[in-house]
């Protein structure tokens, strides 16, 4: 698989370490399931990941999943759209840093779902998603 790559976290408190060990002291305690984070290094069983802040630290790989999830990034609010196109109507307004599951990526939007709201958000929004991105 390629690196760097968006993945997110599995369980609901994950430990990151110093390292790639569990001989190596735990840095972060993640708490949040779906977490989105980017994979920068590979060793072994170890993937050395990145948060949204910059931070990094290393997981086992089987605390990680392949479901994608991404926070919102903008200033304003945005509007989650019914279908993928900026003419389309709004059907929920999301804040910056809200996170999201990411079922679709494709010409620039991603179908996301919220707090049981189900829409299109333009991909360069989310932190999670690489520019271009195609996810099926």
């Amino acid at each position: 698989m390629p690196i760097p790559r968006f993945v997110s976290l599995r369980g609901d408190v994950v430990y990151a370490r110093t390292g790639p060990g569990t001989r190596y002291p735990i840095k972060w305690v993640y708490k949040r399931q779906g977490l989105p984070v980017e994979i920068v290094q590979e060793f072994d069983t170890w993937r050395k990941i990145r948060d949204i802040d910059g931070e990094e630290a290393w997981v086992h790989q089987s605390l990680l999943s392949g479901n994608r999830y991404a926070f919102v990034k903008s200033k304003n609010t945005l509007p989650i759209h019914r279908n993928n196109t900026d003419e389309s109507r709004a059907i929920a307004l999301v804040e910056n840093g809200a996170m999201m599951r990411v079922s679709t990526c494709a010409n620039a939007w991603c179908k996301v779902e919220a707090k049981g709201f189900k829409g299109w958000i333009p991909s360069v929004s989310l932190w999670g998603i690489y520019e271009g991105e195609r996810i099926e």
